[in-house]
């Protein structure tokens, strides 16, 4: 039987700071986006800058409750609200994976592998359950 999902909402200030953020990608995530738009992984829809309760992820995919977070220099200060986001996110069924701004840009290929292989996991979890 299938898990129902929680629907979060998200309220209008939020979604005005998507859409902001879309606007205004940093060179890792745009490079990061060339690699998952178009479904280019596994096929699956991947969102950028996407709203999800009180906050906005870099990408996601809903398929499989899949989040993927870039991580700045300035998540070095921010390590506290990082670990608390994360775990209202898991608290709500999503996983989430973060990357450096360095490891996008100096391993893209690598990241990508690691996205397959998160995308893979998610839906192997999925269809066992």
């Amino acid at each position: 039987m299938k898990r129902r999902r929680e629907r979060i909402r998200t309220s209008q200030t939020v979604q005005a700071a998507a859409k902001r953020l879309r606007q205004r990608q940093t060179p890792a995530e745009q490079a990061l986006w060339q690699r998952l738009r178009r479904d280019q992984i596994g096929g699956l829809r991947i969102r950028r800058q996407h709203p999800l309760g009180p906050y906005v992820v870099d990408f996601y995919c809903a398929k499989c409750r899949l989040v993927i977070e870039i991580d700045g220099d300035i998540h070095r200060f921010r390590h506290r609200a990082d670990c608390a986001r994360s775990e209202w996110l898991e608290a709500r069924g999503y996983h989430v994976i973060r990357f450096s701004n360095e490891q996008v840009l100096g391993q893209i290929d690598w990241v990508t592998t690691e996205i397959e292989k998160a995308v893979q996991d998610r839906l192997d979890e999925e269809t066992s359950s």
